[in-house]
């Protein structure tokens, strides 16, 4: 009676119909000849069918052969494809690894960490998109991130949010800027210089506003961008005094001055992740990539 095959069966199969021998076949396998001969005896019994006859001392597969061989080779390139997507995997993980910053980490933090992880996985394609921190919580909850790192709080329900690193802000301006000579500033020391700050809504923004305030301090002008760069290219232009997150301000340390703030303004490099799924192995050696590149600061 007809029984369903076992896969080792369908396997010897296979490797006599591509090998044209048993001999042939139990190499590409790594067992012996009367291994596969065996085999091969046990499928056609099973099977209920003629595949192959001798000629000339040589196996001849019959008609029914051939037709089950179309059939096992689309089940075995399945197999196949899945073995490299497996090796895919094991090598460098699932898919992009698709990564949103803030632009003041994707100017500073972020190239040197992007470049560590590529020597590691060469092979991995790499999304890195710089937006505010409204889209980067929006696009890490509709799962068009695997990470995100800002230098502004991202929190949300359906987010993991955690501080990898926490700085102070620092004040930038020319090299023959007058202050340039104080090894720190103080607050008061901005009283009626022009100052180059960041947008209302930013965090470094905000707790200089209030500092000023509580110590009476008043610019004698301002110009407000939205990117700590620009305000640095300005700064190098001469044109006034800054107060900036120190990551970028070290990619303009040959053209800036650059001193510590006080009171101090706290800034935070935040990493949130989905809640919704765990990260996957490239994702967590970005994150300690990451960690470690922001010990050097």
């Amino acid at each position: 009676m007809p029984r369903p095959l076992s896969f080792r069966e369908i396997e010897a199969f296979r490797a006599v119909m591509q090998a044209g021998t048993t001999t042939a076949a139990a190499q590409l396998l790594h067992t012996t000849q009367p291994s596969v001969s065996r085999l091969l005896a046990q499928m056609q019994a099973g099977a209920g069918l003629k595949l192959f006859d001798m000629h000339k001392g040589r196996l001849r597969p019959t008609p029914e052969a051939l037709e089950l061989f179309a059939t096992v080779q689309q089940h075995f390139v399945g197999l196949e494809r899945i073995e490299r997507d497996l090796q895919g995997l094991r090598l460098s993980g699932a898919g992009t690894l698709r990564i949103g910053c803030t632009p003041a980490l994707g100017l500073s933090v972020l190239p040197a960490v992007v470049h560590s992880f590529v020597l590691q996985h060469p092979s991995t394609p790499i999304s890195l998109q710089t937006l505010g921190t409204s889209h980067l919580r929006e696009g890490l909850q509709l799962g068009q991130f695997d990470l995100v790192v800002s230098t502004m709080a991202i929190d949300a329900p359906d987010l993991s949010a955690s501080v990898l690193h926490r700085s102070q802000a620092v004040c930038v301006m020319h090299p023959d800027h007058a202050l340039a000579q104080r090894e720190q500033l103080h607050v008061s020391d901005l009283a009626d210089q022009l100052l180059l700050t960041l947008n209302a809504d930013d965090n470094i923004f905000l707790q200089l506003q209030q500092t000023m305030q509580r110590h009476g301090v008043q610019a004698r002008s301002t110009i407000e961008t939205t990117y700590s760069s620009t305000i640095c290219c300005l700064a190098a232009e001469g044109t006034g005094i800054g107060v900036v997150n120190p990551y970028v301000a070290s990619k303009f340390a040959a053209e800036l001055a650059i001193r510590p703030l006080l009171p101090q303004c706290a800034v935070d490099i935040a990493l949130a992740l989905p809640l919704h799924r765990a990260p996957s192995a490239r994702a967590d050696v970005f994150v300690q990539l990451l960690q470690q590149h922001l010990q050097t600061f």
